[in-house]
């Protein structure tokens, strides 16, 4: 078994990073995004000046629930807005420049999660700038956005287009019942232990442009060194989730509610409480699925057919550990991100059935260094195809783009049980690509003289 090593080889510059990117968020916990369109350069710039003091870096606290943060991230369009120069522009990630909607075939936003669909203005050149500002509680979530709020007033070249409030329930739970946020890896250098104590910390380059990542590498980071060292890629989507169907689907399909909660299960990898199934196969337990020294401490080595929690379950399918190689897991820690769920609209009282017409759902947050190697590859090659489980037809049960022919196969014995006709649990309602540059980049943006 592969344990973390106290020794960390890197120095991250915690005193650039903004601490958003790395800050493990407190539960419950609640916030809100915005985005913003500039029309006029210099007042986009004005607006970065002052925002500056606004955004809090250095090593973030052990202990999420203190303060209150606000995180600035860009878009492509947004540092064109800024008069970013050319040169400096063509050396981001393609897929950066090419933004969200643009890669929507390939991620598998199709239908009624096709751009065309999107809520607006989400998926358009008007996305320039997004803010996230997060809190434990409302007053200092309310003190925070005060503080950014000046930042933007009285800049009539600078325009808020969206907002989103959100929240974390103090169970941690999302709509669809099951409690998130449970498995996060931990960066090397940055201090924060990860939830898997069987998991190495991974390379910081992975996260942060700048450092070494998992390849021995510097991955590519954008020009001048001064904007790209300290960033990162954030991937920003909204998803709304049909809670009724979803309870439907299994209430059809199980003969009692015990059934109904282990076919959940199932489908999740994790029980509602939060317990593994890797842990615990046969039956939830609230108690393990509270503690966060045992909730994670797992691997998939003595699961391999699936018995326990099936190969294409939603949680093993976005981060399969060890169950893919014999070596320690490195081609799996390739595709590793820190990734932040947060949910919206209120929830759907237990035992309803029905759609109630109210949109509820999850704005996800992943961060790394590598759009297409990390969020671009778990969503086309994890979530949305099964061929690296061996059911090549098969789609995640809950995320993945499912139209209602899709089927979910349980291994039991004496004969495995198959769920048909899967239809979309998940439609996307609109995202970007953005960069969060450190704070020195921010400055440089921010003193821009194109």
């Amino acid at each position: 078994m592969d344990t973390v090593s106290a020794q960390e080889t890197v120095n991250l510059e915690l005193d650039d990073l903004q601490s958003g990117v790395l800050h493990p968020r407190p539960s419950p916990y609640v916030g809100r995004y915005l985005l913003l369109r500039i029309d006029d350069r210099a007042a986009g710039r004005e607006l970065l000046r002052r925002l500056h003091p606004v955004v809090s870096a250095g090593r973030p606290s052990s202990d999420p629930a203190r303060g209150a943060w606000v995180t600035v991230a860009l878009t492509y369009q947004g540092l064109k807005a800024l008069g970013v120069p050319q040169e400096s522009l063509d050396s981001f990630a393609p897929e950066f420049q090419q933004g969200m909607a643009a890669r929507a075939a390939e991620l598998g936003d199709l239908g009624e999660s096709s751009p065309a669909n999107w809520e607006q203005p989400l998926g358009t050149p008007d996305v320039h700038v997004a803010l996230a500002a997060l809190s434990p509680d409302a007053a200092r979530l309310a003190t925070v956005v005060e503080r950014a709020r000046r930042a933007h007033q009285d800049l009539p070249g600078v325009e808020v287009i969206w907002r989103q409030d959100c929240y974390q329930l103090p169970t941690g739970r999302t709509s669809f019942g099951f409690k998130d946020g449970i498995g996060q890896p931990a960066v090397e250098g940055s201090g924060i232990p990860g939830s898997n104590p069987r998991e190495r910390p991974i390379k910081a380059g992975e996260f942060i442009l700048g450092y070494p990542d998992e390849t021995g590498s510097l991955p590519p980071m954008p020009t001048p060194q001064l904007l790209g060292r300290n960033g990162t890629y954030i991937v920003f989507r909204k998803l709304h989730t049909r809670v009724a169907a979803y309870r439907r689907y299994l209430r059809e399909r199980a003969s009692s509610r015990e059934e109904e909660a282990r076919l959940g299960a199932k489908m999740v990898g994790r029980w509602q409480s939060g317990a593994p199934l890797a842990l615990s196969p046969d039956h939830d337990d609230p108690q393990l699925g509270a503690d966060p020294a045992r909730n994670n401490d797992f691997d998939y080595h003595d699961d391999l057919r699936g018995f326990k929690c099936p190969a294409g379950a939603h949680a093993r399918r976005a981060n399969p550990r060890d169950a893919l190689d014999s070596e320690g897991s490195v081609y799996v820690r390739l595709h590793r991100m820190i990734r932040r769920g947060t949910s919206y609209g209120p929830m759907l009282p237990e035992g309803v059935l029905e759609d109630d017409g109210v949109d509820r759902g999850i704005v996800f947050v992943f961060v790394g260094a590598h759009l297409k190697r990390q969020f671009e590859f778990v969503k086309t090659q994890w979530i949305n195809d099964g061929i690296f489980i061996g059911t090549p037809a098969e789609k995640d049960p809950l995320a993945g783009p499912n139209d209602g022919s899709g089927a979910f196969t349980i291994p039991q014995r004496p004969i495995r049980r198959r769920l048909q006709g899967l239809p979309p649990f998940v439609v996307t309602r609109g995202g970007e690509y953005c960069f969060v540059p450190g704070l020195r980049a921010l400055r440089w943006l921010a003193e821009l003289e194109t």
